[in-house]
């Protein structure tokens, strides 16, 4: 029997007991109340060893749960630690890709510019070399036209003096096949 339930009947016995008028007192079997002590005696060591070995199983299982609770509470720090360094390694990845993107963003409009510049440039040297053509040409056509000028009038002087000659050769030519007036004195007799 438990000790809980030798406590039961004890309290039985006594609330069962007859009361002695007047002295608000009660008359117990008293062979019944030993019997019970005794068995309390007898389980009482048993009940108390268990109750101890309850409260050293209680400290074990509360050591245990303790080292659990503090295991689940370590292991939920190590996840929030590995899902903030996820985090932080997702964020610096994110930092990074906009520096990169800033980066390829700021090389594209150097090149873009550098791109247009060396366009420009060489839009305005092929200008000055088709230029220096347009005026060698120009130059060129001048002189050679300045060179036909000078032919011409050189030719010109040549064919007047190539007349000039003619005439003189014609006039010498009728000279001399012109006949020539005879003096008196050259006349031939008759």
């Amino acid at each position: 029997m438990s000790v809980r339930d030798i406590l039961d009947q004890i309290e039985n016995l006594v609330a069962g007991a007859s009361h002695v008028p007047l002295s608000g007192k009660c008359m117990i079997d008293e062979n019944d109340l030993v019997h019970l002590v005794e068995e309390l005696r007898n389980d009482l060591p048993n009940e108390l060893s268990q109750a101890n070995q309850i409260m050293k199983d209680r400290e074990k299982i509360l050591g245990e749960a303790q080292k659990e609770a503090e295991h689940i509470v370590n292991e939920a720090k190590k996840y929030a630690r590995k899902l903030t360094d996820e985090n932080t390694i997702v964020r610096q990845a994110k930092e990074k890709e906009n520096s990169i993107l800033q980066q390829t963003r700021e090389q594209e409009r150097e090149i873009m510019e550098r791109t247009r510049q060396n366009s420009q440039q060489l839009r305005d040297d092929a200008d000055r070399y088709a230029n220096q053509v347009f005026d060698q040409l120009i130059m060129h056509v001048t002189n050679t036209f300045q060179g036909v000028q000078q032919a011409e009038q050189g030719l010109h002087q040549a064919r007047d003096v190539l007349m000039q000659a003619k005439e003189q050769m014609n006039r010498a030519a009728q000279q001399q096949n012109a006949p020539m007036p005879q003096h008196p004195s050259q006349v031939p007799p008759q």
